[in-house]
């Protein structure tokens, strides 16, 4: 039984990473391993999770998960059932090495980071990382970030003189984020091209886009590198100051791994963010001349384009440490638990996108002690860029039907290949 739940936790383990075993060789060959019905919580029409996923938030938010070999395992698509089980760090594990020895996976691959580690590990890392992403840490890479944004409209202009139509993801939503982690962790300027070719090339990876199967390994070794120059000679970005803080209580391959974590994490997610909610601003006259006139009006858009788009589907999976009863279900110990946020986002007849709304607590940077770090980061990035981008291009335009856009099929991050406007 152990080696029939390690091959189907393996699955998606590698589904999550973007990773693939050379047997498999591909993305799709291991989602052809998986029934259908496993499968709604990845799927969306348009910008909307699919039918059948509410019908079962609403018919059973704790269901069992249909997967071969009668492995044990629960989706949890409920709100209330969501949070109950992101907030119980001590009940459910987020450790790599339940993962270990399961179709192929080793040890050695253990990508770092926060998203697959349990406190102690978990809680020393992330209080090393805490003060780098508080408020007043943050405000100092404003002025960057607009910049960062200035440039990235310069160069949508320029290509719009001289062709017409702009990809609006290629120019605008993956380099704004890429440059932003490469400014926080600092990543010297002689390096970003590089640096942006990595973050791309692992943004397809994951996106299910046909790309460099090495991807990952080179971006760890290149991170490794970075980390290395940093001991040498700590700069002025978040590596740095990590460097001079702590020294070696903190190692390289940690050090390394948490930044290939704000790489994956900060990257796809941000890019993701900023191609769909454009498609939301550019179908709502309403909201685009608020965020255009209205500075206050931003924040109360972003916040509810965050809880609407969920762009991270399904959270990180758990592994339950002990037997417990979650939304009336009984949940033993070592079954596995997916939590969709995308259903749980749309709990509670908030399937309509309105800024207007009452603020309930959303769960697009998850909940509890794996709460994403960076989700400050992330929202001054979308709150310098919407305005940014329509106060340029008042006139900007979709330059296709949103029906017709290449939404991604099946993705953990949902998002669109390419976004085509015209400037006006």
């Amino acid at each position: 039984m152990r080696g029939v739940r390690g091959h189907i936790i393996g699955l998606i383990a590698r589904l999550r990473l973007g990773r693939s075993s050379r047997a498999a060789g591909s993305t799709d060959a291991l989602l052809s391993m998986l029934p259908d019905s496993a499968l709604v919580p990845l799927q969306r029409d348009g910008l909307d999770p699919v039918v059948e996923l509410g019908r079962l938030r609403a018919d059973e938010p704790v269901s069992r998960l249909k997967l071969p070999f009668g492995l044990r395992a629960w989706l949890v698509t409920g709100y209330a059932e969501t949070k109950a089980v992101l907030g119980a760090g001590s009940t459910f594990s987020n450790d790599f090495t339940n993962l270990v020895g399961t179709v192929g996976i080793t040890a050695d691959q253990n990508p770092g980071g926060l998203g697959f580690t349990d406190p102690p590990d978990h809680t020393r890392l992330r209080r090393l990382l805490t003060p780098e992403f508080t408020g007043h840490r943050l405000r100092r890479l404003g002025p960057r970030i607009e910049a960062i944004v200035a440039g990235q409209l310069d160069e949508m202009a320029a290509t719009a003189q001289a062709g017409g139509q702009v990809d609006l993801v290629q120019q605008f939503a993956l380099p704004i984020p890429s440059l932003t982690i490469c400014e926080l962790l600092g990543v010297p300027y002689s390096d970003r091209a590089d640096f942006q070719r990595l973050s791309t090339t692992r943004f397809d990876l994951l996106g299910g886009v046909t790309g460099s199967l090495g991807a990952i390994s080179e971006s760890m070794e290149y991170l490794l590198d970075i980390v290395k120059n940093q001991r040498a000679d700590p700069g002025e970005g978040l590596l740095g100051q990590l460097v001079r803080d702590h020294g070696d209580d903190i190692s390289d391959y940690e050090l390394a791994g948490l930044a290939d974590g704000l790489l994956t994490g900060g990257l796809e997610t941000t890019a993701s963010m900023l191609a769909l909610g454009t498609i939301v601003l550019l179908q709502r006259p309403e909201s685009h001349a608020a965020v255009r006139d209205d500075d206050e009006a931003v924040d109360r858009f972003v916040d509810e384009l965050l809880r609407y788009l969920t762009v991270v589907q399904v959270a990180f999976p758990r592994f339950a440490r002990e037997k417990v009863e979650i939304g009336g279900q009984t949940i033993e110990q070592g079954d596995i638990v997916l939590c969709s946020l995308s259903a749980a986002n749309r709990d509670g007849g908030q399937e309509s996108f309105d800024p207007a709304r009452a603020a309930r607590p959303h769960l697009a940077f998850g909940y509890g002690l794996h709460r994403c770090i960076g989700a400050e980061l992330a929202r001054m990035e979308l709150r310098t860029a919407y305005p940014a981008l329509v106060r340029r291009f008042p006139d900007i335009r979709l330059a296709a039907e949103p029906d017709d856009l290449s939404y991604r099929k099946l993705s953990f991050v949902f998002g669109v290949d390419a976004l085509p406007v015209t400037l006006g």
